[in-house]
């Protein structure tokens, strides 16, 4: 299926990115236009639109959720690793309680370094895949 969101992925559309390829359409293809575009290609080519204005999977929908955690609920709510990752991503994303969730500020400083090594977005995302891959792997892991 394709999907559409915003150009210049940081956090959530990396993270959603991911999400969507490792648990939801693993042959996603991914369009990243300006945000004003996101919600007319959606609607012109039957493309899901994520992380936008007017989008199907708005950037804050009307739940306070980011479009990574309307994901997650949507498609894998028994995942308590993701669950965790999605409160992360939130965190993150929203910079809200960035002190009560450390992994957030360090997704924050990550992301911010997206555009200094990748070529593109589309890089972006599959060099961020094994960031998320070791982060949801580190979740599923026992914790006292």
């Amino acid at each position: 299926m394709q999907w559409v969101t915003r150009r210049q992925i940081r956090v959530n559309r990396t993270a959603t990115a991911w999400l969507i390829r490792r648990f939801i359409d693993p042959a996603a293809t991914f369009t990243f236009v300006e945000p004003g575009d996101v919600a007319e290609v959606e609607r012109r080519t039957g493309a899901l639109g994520f992380d936008a204005p007017g989008a199907r999977y708005p950037h804050k929908d009307d739940r306070g959720r980011c479009s990574f955690e309307a994901l997650v609920e949507e498609h894998r709510p028994d995942d308590r690793a993701l669950r965790e990752l999605a409160r992360i991503v939130h965190s993150a994303d929203f910079r809200e309680g960035l002190a009560g969730v450390p992994e957030a500020a360090g997704l924050v400083a990550i992301s911010q370094g997206f555009p200094l090594v990748a070529r593109d977005d589309l890089d972006t995302v599959e060099r961020a895949s094994f960031l998320y891959d070791a982060l949801y792997a580190f979740l599923q892991q026992p914790r006292p």
